[in-house]
């Protein structure tokens, strides 16, 4: 990763689902349930065993609950992440978030029934996994997938 600006996750929550996505768009660990403080924990958490951040990880969220919750800021400490929330109010902080769920709902979410809570956890995963992060193309990337940019990165 480019060392000169801080690693950045986002974590939006709509729909039950959880995303949490880095500087190169890409989601990197999704969850279906409703919305509680260990099911933040559990996926920044798989965030945390995928991709190893270093110290100084930088984590920008709203003002939810489960955000300000003692186990979760103590999670935080434990992996010396510096945590960051949206002014009240303000969804422009949370722009990539907002984008990406725009983009889950209308190429995925709104030409689908799901039949299940199932169901729709695995059209989510394989969406991300294998369309978005793999094959689509981001404009914000210079229009390569959120891997290649990634891959491109770590060459540097």
């Amino acid at each position: 990763m480019n060392q000169e600006k801080p690693q950045v996750y986002t974590a939006e929550f709509r729909e039950s689902s959880v995303k949490l996505a880095t500087e190169s768009d890409k989601p990197v660990a999704q969850t279906v349930a409703h919305m509680k403080t260990q099911l933040v924990n559990d996926a920044l958490q798989m965030a945390i065993w995928k991709h190893k951040p270093d110290k100084g990880l930088l984590w920008h969220t709203d003002r939810g609950s489960q955000y300000v919750s003692e186990s979760h800021r103590q999670l935080l400490r434990q992996h010396g992440i510096q945590q960051s929330m949206s002014r009240k109010g303000n969804c422009w902080d949370n722009a990539v978030s907002e984008s990406f769920f725009h983009t889950l709902k209308t190429e995925l979410i709104h030409h689908q029934t799901f039949h299940s809570r199932e169901e729709a956890k695995q059209a989510v995963f394989e969406y991300i996994e294998v369309f978005y992060n793999r094959q689509r193309f981001h404009s914000a990337n210079g229009y390569i997938s959120p891997v290649d940019f990634e891959l491109q990165q770590n060459a540097v």
